[in-house]
């Protein structure tokens, strides 16, 4: 039978969602409704002091911008569904909805994922080359970077999408988890789906971690010659960085726990799933925030002139 027929005869698939009790869905809407409050405001607060702020002008700070600005990006493809569906009696999302899903999350988790690359890369500039820091990390150079992070999103999208698109869906159609991703759909097509596993995870779980690693080292060699050989601003700098190597672990640990294995089904999943959907894009702009005093002072600054 023809692929195409045997993916059209599903539709609309059914989320099971985070939890069947009626009561614990309400909780938790309230729980998540007001963390993703506080992850647009302070993403956005970041966002609008780096525009306003003509002290914050610098490639840190705008790369800074743009990563709050992928974290509400990235917040909002899973997290509005989910708020709806814990108030809805039928979960579904359609055929081509799910797809929509799948593309858009993995796009902007690509983007962050390179896009902590291309964070590390300027701190191993300021730290290395502090004298030609501003030459090197000009503004197109900065805007490349960014455009560059945001292509790798989508190269590696296209390609997690495309794998799953082509398979075929006859039924079943329950996905056990609170938005669409790839190892859950894989699961329920009609076909031997190893290689194509093999290959998914190989895009994803192999390359987060060889990226996490390479992080890693490089946040390790700049710490070190923080410590060691940087008189000046040692604590600012040490500071930033550390700020750095804790949004690493935090993005990287969830991912490499739900993509680096082979798609089985484990208890701590949809929590994992949770945390990095929906708790990261809130926990960064304060981590960034309460260890940065220049950006403290600039947010007081912008306070200031919107109250005063």
């Amino acid at each position: 039978m023809n692929p195409l027929n045997l993916t059209s005869r599903v539709r609309e698939f059914l989320l099971v969602g985070l939890t069947q009790s009626l009561a614990l869905q309400r909780f938790l809407f309230v729980v998540f409704f007001i963390v993703y409050m506080i992850t647009w405001l302070g993403n956005l607060t970041i966002i609008t002091t780096v525009i306003t702020d003509h002290q914050l002008h610098t490639p840190m700070y705008f790369l800074l911008g743009n990563l709050a600005f992928i974290d509400l990006s990235e917040s909002s493809v899973t997290v509005p569904k989910m708020l709806w569906d814990l108030l809805s009696k039928q979960k579904t999302i359609t055929f081509g909805g799910c797809m929509s899903q799948m593309f858009f999350f993995h796009f902007t988790g690509g983007a962050v994922v390179f896009f902590l690359m291309v964070m590390a890369l300027d701190r191993h500039v300021a730290i290395h080359k502090p004298l030609h820091y501003l030459r090197i990390m000009n503004w197109g150079v900065c805007v490349g970077l960014v455009a560059g992070a945001w292509l790798g999103g989508f190269v590696h999208s296209i390609v997690q999408v495309a794998l799953t698109i082509q398979l075929p869906f006859c039924g079943p159609n329950t996905l056990d988890n609170f938005y669409c991703d790839v190892p859950q759909v894989i699961k329920l097509a009609c076909t031997d789906t190893y290689m194509v596993e093999l290959l998914t995870v190989s895009n994803s779980g192999l390359l987060t971690i060889i990226i996490f690693i390479i992080l890693i080292v490089s946040y390790t060699v700049i710490l070190v010659k923080i410590r060691t050989h940087v008189p000046e601003g040692k604590h600012k700098a040490l500071s930033t960085c550390g700020a750095q190597v804790v949004v690493v672990n935090i993005h990287f640990m969830p991912c490499i726990f739900i993509y680096a294995r082979p798609f089985r089904k484990f208890s701590m999943d949809k929590a994992v799933s949770a945390l990095y959907t929906v708790i990261t894009p809130m926990l960064n702009p304060m981590i960034y925030t309460l260890r940065n005093t220049e950006m403290k002072n600039a947010i007081n600054r912008l306070m200031n002139r919107v109250f005063s």
